[in-house]
């Protein structure tokens, strides 16, 4: 019985947390990791994508390291120490090759920018210059660890970010750039979304959606 309660209150505060959170999802903003080399890299972002609200995370990869099942995913004991169990609340899906993805993703409507450490493409930005909002379904693509984005990706993509270096370290691990790129994308498209609908030819709404998250309870 004792054991029953635990379970009952535990099911509630997930419940309550999905709900307080449920606002705050940035809709139609997908992460992309293109040919990963690491699983335990993915986990990171997987967790960089949760915490930050965004929607979705697509992998690709060729060398099909991963299951095709989400639920085999989630059940992954690596992908979940890694996520920090993130990868048990966040929707992710495998594809076979770069030009699959770019496919599916065209064919629901998304556009896509690839991020680099290089400034390179058909039209290239640094993060801080980029308004992130101009399209209604975005897709954000991450480059292997070892080779970085690949040309293909370049080629088929809107254009491409970087985030600028100022040390003698030019380049960013994909844990880190990921947080980096996504915390400001999410964060114009979170309040964006607060002020708009972008289904309604972005009309304004009548009363703005929160932008932030009460603090916790003991913080």
């Amino acid at each position: 019985m004792m054991i029953d309660q635990e379970e009952t209150r535990s099911k509630r505060t997930v419940r309550k947390r999905a709900d307080e959170i449920k606002p705050f999802r940035c809709k139609n903003l997908i992460a992309v990791i293109e040919d990963p080399a690491d699983i335990g890299n993915i986990g990171t972002v997987i967790r960089n994508v949760n915490a930050l609200g965004v929607e979705k995370v697509y992998v690709v990869d060729p060398r099909k390291t991963l299951p095709d099942e989400w639920q085999d995913l989630r059940e992954n004991r690596v992908m979940s120490k890694t996520s920090v169990s993130a990868v048990k609340w966040t929707f992710v899906r495998r594809f076979d090759s770069t030009d699959e993805c770019f496919d599916y993703l065209e064919s629901k409507n998304f556009r896509s920018i690839v991020t680099s450490p290089h400034v390179k493409g058909k039209a290239s930005i640094y993060l801080h210059e980029g308004d992130f909002t101009t399209h209604a379904k975005l897709a954000v693509w991450f480059g292997s660890e070892n080779t970085g984005i690949s040309d293909r990706a370049v080629e088929r993509a809107e254009m491409c970010v970087s985030v600028p270096m100022f040390g003698m370290v030019e380049s960013l691990n994909l844990g880190t750039s990921s947080g980096i790129v996504l915390y400001e994308v999410a964060k114009q498209r979170r309040e964006y979304q607060s002020q708009y609908r972008k289904r309604n030819q972005r009309s304004a709404r009548e009363e703005p959606l929160p932008t932030v998250l009460p603090p916790r309870e003991g913080r």
